[in-house]
C-alpha cells in the first residue's frame, strides 16, 4: 500500500477501516454503516482521457461504458440486466481526464451475487462486439447530437476546455472525439484494458452495511486477479498548459435562442494546496454554484435579470444529478478557474461578458471585507458538510482525498476555514485571480456580428424587460466603460459541425 494511502486510513481511522499490505499498490477503504441496508462499491482507476492513444479519442470512455454497459464472461449485458432489476441494485460507470471510477449499489442482502457480477465487470468484461459498436455509438451520438445539437450551455464549457488546453492532453472532451471513436475496435478497447486495468491502477472503496471480512475479500479479489502494469511511465508529469494572452475568443455559431458564455484560465493549484481553501471563500463570495450568493447571481440575475444563473468554480465542476453538489471522483492535477454565465439573450450578450469581467477584476483589485469575509466562510462551512448526506458520496469524497494525498475533505474544508483570515484569502486572490489574460468560449446564432460588436471598442448595449432605478443605470455606466482587451490573433469563429471531430480541427 503506498505511504499515501496510509495516510488517508490513519487520518480517518474513527469512522474507517482499511486494509492492504504495505508492499501492495493498492488498499480497500472502508466505511462501515452497520444499521445501513445498502452497500456501496466505488473502485477508481487510475485512467482517464489523458491516456487515450493518438487518433483514438474515447478509447477510455469506451472501455468504461464496455464495464458499465456491457456483460461478463458469463452474463450478456441483457441477462445481468434483469438480474439486477428485481434487486434494485446499480452499476455506473463515472469517466472523466485523469480516471475512472465503477459504481455498484446493492441492499446488502444480494450483495454476494452482486459482487460476483461487480467483480467480474471489472476483471473479465465480456467485451461483446453488439455491446461494443452500441457503446461506440452511444458516445458518438453524445457528440453530434446531444453536445453539438442541443445541450448550447456543454457546448460552451467542452469549447472553452478545448481552447484552453489547446495541444494538452486535457484537449478532448471526456467522450472523445467524433473521428477517434470511429477509429476504435473492439480489440483496441481489449488491449487498453490489458494496459490500465491493473492492481497498482486502483483505489477501491466500499461502504454502507458490509459484513466482516469484506474489505478483505474485495482487496484480495481484485489485486489478485488482476496483473501488475508493465509500463508506468505514461502516468509522467502533465505538460503545463499554454500561456494566455490577453482575452481569447473562440466563437461558435450555431442555431440558438440565446448566447452561452464560458470564461477561465489555469490556475496553478488543487485541493493538495493551502491556498485552494482560501480561494474556496474567494470563489463562493463570487459565484457559488447554483445558489444566490455569489455575487455574480446578484448582480447579473437578481438586480438586472439577464440571465438564469452565473456562477464560478476554481476546480472542474459537474453537477451530482438533481442535487446543486459537486459530483465527487472527477479528481484533475491540473484545474481551471472559470466562470459560466448562463444563456442570456443575444442583444444583451456582449454586455453579459463584460459584466462578468468586470465583477471578477472588482474581486481581484479589491478583495473581500471582514462582514463578506466571515459571512461566506460561515455559509461553506456548513454548506460543505451537504456534501456527503449519502454514504456513497462519502465514500466518493474519500477516494479523492486519496488522489489529492489529503485527508478527508470535508474535514479539511473546516480545519482549513477556520484557521484563515481575511488577509488571507485576500492574499490568495492576489497571488491566483486575474482578469486580463482569459479565455472566451461563446455559443450564439451570429457570432460575426457579435465579434463585430466585442471588437468594436464601442460600450455595449443593454435593455431590460422592466423599468430600473437610476443607481442600478449608473453601475451599468461602469460595467460598460470597463475595457475589455481582446487579442485579435487569438480570436476564432467556427461553424458547430467543426467541433469536436478530432484534435487537428478546433
Amino acid at each position: 500500500m503506498s505511504r499515501r494511502v496510509i495516510l488517508v486510513c490513519a487520518a480517518v481511522a474513527l469512522v474507517w477501516g482499511c486494509v492492504g499490505d504495505v508492499g501492495q499498490d493498492t488498499a480497500t477503504l472502508g466505511l462501515a454503516v452497520p444499521d445501513s441496508p445498502l452497500v456501496t462499491l466505488r473502485v477508481m482507476v487510475g485512467t482517464g482521457s489523458v491516456d487515450d492513444p493518438v487518433g483514438k479519442n474515447g478509447l477510455n470512455a469506451l472501455t468504461a461504458l464496455m464495464i458499465g454497459r456491457g456483460g461478463t464472461n458469463s452474463l450478456s449485458y441483457e441477462e445481468l440486466t434483469k438480474i439486477l432489476y428485481p434487486w434494485a441494485a446499480s452499476i455506473n460507470v463515472q469517466h472523466d481526464k485523469e480516471v475512472t471510477t465503477i459504481i455498484g449499489e446493492v441492499h446488502r442482502d444480494h450483495l454476494e451475487p452482486f459482487y460476483k457480477i461487480y467483480r467480474d465487470l471489472i476483471v473479465a468484461p465480456r467485451f461483446d462486439f453488439e455491446d461494443f459498436q452500441r457503446n461506440r455509438e452511444f458516445l458518438s451520438n453524445g457528440i453530434v447530437s446531444t453536445l453539438r445539437g442541443n445541450n448550447d450551455e456543454e457546448l460552451g464549457k467542452q469549447a472553452l476546455n478545448a481552447f484552453l488546453y489547446d495541444g494538452h492532453p486535457y484537449e478532448a472532451t471526456e467522450m472523445g472525439t467524433e473521428r477517434g471513436l470511429a477509429s476504435i475496435s473492439l480489440e483496441d478497447v481489449r488491449d487498453f484494458h490489458v494496459q490500465q486495468y491493473t492492481r497498482n491502477n486502483l483505489r477501491i472503496g466500499v461502504a454502507g452495511g458490509y459484513p466482516d471480512g469484506f474489505l478483505t475479500q474485495i482487496n484480495n479479489d481484485l489485486v489478485g486477479a488482476l496483473p501488475l502494469a508493465i509500463d508506468t511511465s505514461g502516468s509522467s508529469e502533465l505538460p503545463e498548459p499554454r500561456i494566455l494572452d490577453g482575452l481569447e475568443l473562440i466563437l461558435v455559431e450555431k442555431e440558438a435562442i440565446a448566447t452561452a458564455i464560458s470564461i477561465g484560465f489555469p490556475i496553478e493549484i488543487n485541493r493538495a494546496d493551502d491556498d485552494f481553501y482560501a480561494l474556496m471563500i474567494a470563489n463562493s463570495y463570487l459565484g457559488e454554484h447554483r445558489t444566490f450568493n455569489g455575487r455574480l447571481m446578484i448582480q447579473m440575475r437578481g438586480r438586472r435579470g439577464l440571465n438564469y444563473g452565473d456562477y464560478s468554480y476554481i476546480e472542474n465542476f459537474i453537477q451530482d444529478g438533481g442535487t446543486t453538489f459537486p459530483l465527487p471522483n472527477i479528481p484533475r492535477r491540473q484545474q481551471l478557474f472559470s466562470i459560466w454565465i448562463r444563456p442570456v439573450p443575444h442583444h444583451n450578450a456582449a454586455f453579459a461578458l463584460r459584466q462578468a469581467v468586470f465583477e471578477l477584476s472588482q474581486l481581484v483589485e479589491s478583495g473581500l471585507n471582514e462582514q463578506d469575509f466571515e459571512a461566506t466562510r460561515d455559509y461553506l462551512i456548513n454548506y460543505s458538510k451537504l456534501y456527503v448526506q449519502t454514504t456513497s458520496r462519502r465514500l466518493g469524497y474519500a477516494l479523492d482525498s486519496v488522489f489529492y494525498g489529503t485527508e478527508f475533505f470535508i474535514d479539511e474544508i473546516l480545519t482549513r476555514l477556520s484557521r484563515l483570515t481575511v488577509d488571507d484569502v485576500n492574499a490568495a486572490i492576489r497571488r491566483y485571480l486575474q482578469a486580463e489574460n482569459l479565455a472566451v468560449a461563446i455559443v450564439t446564432s451570429d457570432a460575426e456580428a457579435l465579434w463585430n460588436e466585442l471588437s468594436s471598442g464601442e460600450p455595449p448595449s443593454v435593455s431590460y424587460n422592466t423599468e430600473v432605478g437610476d443607481q442600478l443605470l449608473a453601475d451599468d455606466q461602469a460595467i460598460k466603460a470597463h475595457p475589455l482587451a481582446f487579442n485579435p490573433d487569438r480570436m476564432r469563429v467556427v461553424t458547430v459541425d467543426e467541433m469536436f471531430v478530432d484534435l487537428e480541427g478546433p
